[in-house]
């Protein structure tokens, strides 16, 4: 098999399950396209921990870890088989990189991983495990934490971190209002050094980009793109999918990195 891309994609609020929006349908369509993965390795800001964990269950659990949304939200589930044994693999590489991993043989797959993998892949029928994001990252470790999983990439395995390219929690919970320009100019700063393939510059965005405070109070929710890009066996070809603005304030946009991911993310 072909090395596989990596790919970011923001899952925005628990909400993107029913309400697919822009971004929903060209996930769809970019996993219609892109090469069959024997599974789906995710790192969402939804599973952090001191070190990392990876998932080892094989049939692994839809958790619904929020509150306050649609009730029909929590009778979704994801019917996914893991995949004990690439999962193992990822264990094992990044304890080579000295990351010192756990294997968990317990969690499920937090909303980070299932609302994006249901757009992905509805059929659920692609195994998926999470690796759990490190809690304390930079630039630097998150792009590092990325490159220690790129050889899943050559074995079959969709490399995939989910987050939010920008995610301000206390602008998104006052209720919906406008687009707020701060989020686009966000988004449009970070998709210019996607596109030139500047990873100096992504790995700095939140020192450098315009309204980075602003788009990431914290920093949980821009690490998984770095993780993306590190998985990546080079900055370019990148390609952006563009997933507009939802409630004001949380641009979906997804990024995919790598040959295959460019050509599956043409027009056609």
């Amino acid at each position: 098999m072909n090395r596989l891309p990596s790919l970011f994609v923001s899952h925005g609020a628990p909400t993107f399950a029913i309400e697919p929006g822009l971004a929903g349908p060209r996930l769809r369509a970019l996993g219609q396209a892109l090469p069959r993965p024997r599974a789906v390795l995710v790192v969402s800001p939804h599973w952090m921990t001191p070190s990392p964990r990876v998932g080892l269950v094989a049939r692994p659990q839809t958790i619904h870890d929020f509150g306050g949304f649609d009730p029909a939200l929590y009778e979704i589930t994801y019917p996914v088989d893991g995949h004990p044994a690439l999962a193992q693999r990822a264990l094992d590489l990044l304890g080579e990189a000295g990351w010192a991993p756990q294997p968990d043989e317990r969690r499920g797959l937090d909303h980070g991983a299932w609302v994006p993998l249901r757009h992905l892949y509805p059929a659920a029928d692609v195994p998926a495990f999470q690796v759990s994001l490190p809690a304390r990252l930079d630039g630097d470790s998150a792009w590092a934490f990325g490159a220690a999983l790129a050889p899943l990439a050559e074995e079959g395995v969709l490399i995939v971190g989910s987050g939010s390219l920008t995610h301000n929690l206390a602008e998104f919970r006052s209720g919906p209002g406008r687009d707020e320009a701060y989020a686009a100019e966000f988004a449009a700063w970070v998709r210019d050094a996607v596109v030139q393939g500047d990873s100096a510059r992504l790995r700095q965005t939140l020192t450098l980009a315009p309204h980075a405070r602003r788009a990431h109070p914290t920093t949980e929710h821009f690490w998984p793109l770095l993780v993306a890009a590190g998985a990546a066996a080079s900055a370019l070809p990148a390609t952006v999918i563009e997933g507009g603005i939802t409630h004001g304030v949380l641009s979906m946009d997804a990024y995919v990195f790598g040959p295959a991911g460019a050509r599956a993310a043409a027009p056609a």
